[in-house]
């Protein structure tokens, strides 16, 4: 068991960071949501009920949808451009293991099946990690859209306005500025991860050059 978890500490503890913090947040959402029911005169509704609202689900989904997007751009932008000095680009100059393909020689006997076996498979695979990051961006994409009108439908009956469908609500500000309001900011933290890299060191890190080497080195060792 120790072996265990030493050996998938990271993603432990990053999935036990996203649980607190998903309580947190529906805690917190529950609260904001409870008052603002009791100031419109609406009946409350149990921790439960509050679950399964739009409230609820739109702000998860519209964070995740950015989240995805991010990583599935920095992913295949990371194939193509590059950023002097940073560890989160590849080197300015040849080729790397990261361009190898398989198909030109023949596969290590421990390679993926995907590898192995070739042909369309092995393409799609070779583009697998993009393209599950957008499937995932585009499912809460929809997730996202489903959830808010039906946040967004309940604000407007409450003010006297008319519901509108999930197409209606997607051609609505109120859906884009949810988006592009976590979008916008994604995109920053990776911009600026990708520039204090080439002047800032995390010793025992990864994402880090090591500490006494120059800024103007480009890649990871």
């Amino acid at each position: 068991m120790r072996r265990i978890l030493y050996e998938n500490s990271l993603s432990l503890a990053f999935l036990g960071l996203f649980i607190l913090a998903l309580a947190g947040q529906s805690l917190t959402g529950y609260r904001q949501y409870s008052e603002e029911r009791q100031e419109h005169g609406q009946p409350s509704v149990t921790y439960g009920q509050y679950l399964w609202t739009g409230h609820f689900w739109e702000g998860v989904t519209e964070n995740w949808e950015s989240e995805f997007l991010q990583m599935g751009i920095y992913v295949l932008l990371t194939a193509f451009l590059r950023q002097k000095g940073s560890p989160e680009s590849k080197k300015l100059e040849g080729q790397e293991a990261v361009d190898r393909d398989p198909r030109h020689g023949n596969p290590r006997p421990d390679a993926p099946w995907p590898v192995r076996r070739g042909g369309i498979v092995l393409t799609l695979y070779a583009h697998s990690l993009t393209l599950a990051l957008l499937l995932l961006f585009g499912v809460c994409f929809v997730f996202h859209a489903v959830s808010g009108v039906r946040e967004y439908n309940a604000e407007q009956l409450a003010h006297g306005g008319a519901p509108t469908s999930v197409v209606g609500y997607v051609g609505t500000a109120t859906f884009w500025f949810e988006s592009l309001q976590n979008w916008q900011s994604e995109f920053l933290s990776l911009a600026v991860m990708i520039l204090l890299a080439i002047f800032l060191r995390q010793r025992g890190s990864p994402e880090s050059k090591p500490v006494d080497h120059p800024h103007g080195e480009t890649g990871r060792e």
